[in-house]
């Protein structure tokens, strides 16, 4: 059973590697630090966890108009292209046709987007937005723009704009070391 000292370690004082007090075992056997594994990677660690935390926020606002999270993303982006080649919109989010095609299909089922066949090659398929899924634009925005509050909550801008860049610096790098590198 573990017994946790008054003041007990927490998840930032672990990333800031500032000072804690382990874990208490009282049975026998080692305690082990909760972040011991992830040590070596506090960056990583930490968008991990923002990561979770917002796809359950974005989730809980989405699943009011009926979308998932990431769905308003390929909602957003046909509102923003019109119709476009299923094929394309695969390429666009950088997913696999199979994933493109079940995403397509839920958003079909629920009336907010209808596939056909491209006029100018038969073989292609074109996703476009319903009138039901346009209809969702401005409270998909609205949504949007409550995640981007709760996301950032009092955070200045000077903060915002430091955050975005190292975001864009991270996304830079893990970029640059695509699937041929691994």
């Amino acid at each position: 059973m573990l017994v946790f000292p008054a003041a007990t370690c927490n998840w930032q004082n672990c990333l800031l590697r500032l000072p804690c007090r382990p874990w208490q075992r009282v049975s026998p056997g080692k305690a082990r630090h909760p972040l011991t594994a992830a040590a070596k990677g506090p960056v990583s660690n930490a968008i991990i966890r923002v990561t979770r935390l917002h796809v359950i926020r974005a989730r809980e606002l989405f699943q009011a108009v009926g979308l998932h999270p990431g769905q308003e993303l390929l909602m957003m982006h046909l509102w923003d292209t019109g119709p476009q080649r299923q094929a394309d919109l695969a390429a666009a989010f950088d997913t696999d046709s199979a994933s493109m095609t079940r995403t397509v299909q839920r958003l079909e089922r629920a009336g907010f987007v209808r596939r056909r066949r491209d006029p100018a090659d038969g073989r292609a398929t074109l996703v476009e937005s319903t009138p039901a899924g346009t209809a969702l634009r401005d409270r998909v925005e609205q949504l949007w723009a409550e995640l981007e509050a709760a996301t950032v909550g009092t955070m200045s801008e000077a903060s915002q704009s430091a955050l975005l860049r190292g975001l864009l610096q991270v996304e830079s790098n893990l970029a640059s070391h695509g699937p041929a590198d691994q």
